[in-house]
């Protein structure tokens, strides 16, 4: 726990407003699925407190969006709940479902646990999304719909996820490198990264 507990010192201070603000407490959802203590359970809050940092440093700068900063930190930590179902053995998931399907499983959990806000960032975040004709001429064993980011902090989320894997949690990818890794899923990914780099860091 020595790498979670020096996250969660680094962070106090930047979560502060967001934890005395918001309408639930991600981690203990998170422990209904995951044994605390264990190195799954420390990679995916390692993880998931990554890409809350990312997106919650851009929402700072970026006042004129008018931001739910409680829900960007709420659904940046549970954005990957459902990994744990999937077969996935070098972030130690045994499970039964490829890796694609953990947007999906976790939106079905979140659904469940009566946050069906947070639970559309699970199921849209995968990628830079995943339109119904990808899915469909992909052959994707995913529920046929679009699952394409919409709001503005789903849209967020989604891209600071891209910036951090689960293998290395604690590095942040350069552009270029994701760009690369975007380039697998065809050029509508990249354009539309590329757009939220002008949006959000430009």
């Amino acid at each position: 726990m020595g790498m979670l507990h020096y996250m969660l010192s680094e962070y106090l201070n930047y979560f502060i407003f967001v934890a005395q603000n918001q309408s639930m407490v991600p981690v203990e959802i998170i422990k209904k699925y995951y044994q605390e203590g264990t190195e799954l359970y420390e990679i995916l809050l390692e993880h998931s407190f990554s890409v809350a940092d990312k997106s919650l440093s851009i929402a700072q700068v970026h006042p004129e969006m008018n931001l739910d900063i409680s829900f960007i930190y709420e659904a940046s930590m549970l954005h990957d709940i459902g990994i744990f179902k999937t077969n996935a053995s070098d972030i130690l998931c045994y499970g039964e479902f490829p890796y694609v399907c953990h947007g999906y499983l976790g939106s079905d959990i979140l659904k469940e646990e009566g946050y069906p806000r947070h639970a559309l960032v699970c199921e849209r975040h995968t990628g830079t999304g995943l339109s119904l004709d990808v899915i469909i001429k992909d052959n994707l064993p995913v529920p046929k719909r679009d699952m394409l980011p919409e709001s503005m902090e789903e849209q967020l989320i989604c891209f600071a996820d891209k910036f951090f894997s689960k293998t290395r949690p604690q590095r942040e990818k350069s552009i270029d490198k994701i760009k690369k890794s975007l380039s697998k899923n065809g050029e509508d990914s990249v354009k539309k990264f590329d757009n939220w780099c002008r949006l959000f860091l430009g």
